[in-house]
């Protein structure tokens, strides 16, 4: 990959984007609004890598997660200021666009994609299933953990095929990482419904 005449290794974009998703999780299992910044921030680095590999989808579930990461920010906010009786907001409306967004989006996914190639069947599995468990995430559910995990295993196996190793170890990182984040916001949901 160049980036205005600079050369780029693969391997550089991968560490980087890596980094940044490890601690996003780090804040993403105590719902701290931090997460939706690093996350944000990895997204530049993997869309230059998959640009450059030539894996259109993924590239493209970067700009989504992006999407994805503005709202989940903006909606936590809103949230997190209901709760302190500050302000009410449109319910209906905000999360009603996280599922607007989510079909637009898939329906975006099945239209560019060329399901003659058997990889990009694999790429599709993967903007899907991340397309989930984004929603999920923005609503704080505990069920979007092992959604991610399957995320984490098809990506793994695109990433062996696509040679990205750091990809491909990270999913396994990230995996283990998302077993802890269950329990933790399984815990969480506990706790809520005991005191309701």
């Amino acid at each position: 990959m160049t980036l205005f005449t600079l050369p780029i290794p693969p391997l550089v974009l991968d560490l980087a984007g890596g980094l940044c998703v490890l601690i996003s999780l780090y804040y993403l299992w105590s719902k701290a609004s931090t997460y939706w910044h690093w996350s944000n921030a990895s997204l530049l680095p993997y869309f230059l890598l998959f640009v450059g590999g030539g894996q259109w989808l993924l590239a493209g579930l970067q700009v989504t997660y992006l999407i994805f990461g503005i709202h989940g920010l903006y909606l936590w906010h809103l949230e997190a200021r209901r709760n302190r009786g500050e302000v009410r907001f449109n319910e209906p409306l905000w999360y009603g666009v996280t599922w607007i967004a989510s079909l637009l989006i898939f329906a975006y996914t099945i239209a560019v994609t060329d399901f003659s190639a058997v990889w990009n069947w694999v790429q599709f599995a993967a903007v899907s299933l991340a397309l989930i468990a984004n929603f999920a995430t923005t609503r704080r559910w505990a069920w979007s953990w092992p959604v991610w995990i399957a995320v984490n295993a098809v990506q793994a196996v695109f990433f062996w095929h696509a040679e990205y190793w750091v990809l491909f170890g990270l999913q396994f990182v990230l995996a283990a990482m998302s077993v802890y984040g269950w329990q933790a916001w399984r815990r969480d949901e506990a706790r809520t419904v005991a005191l309701a």
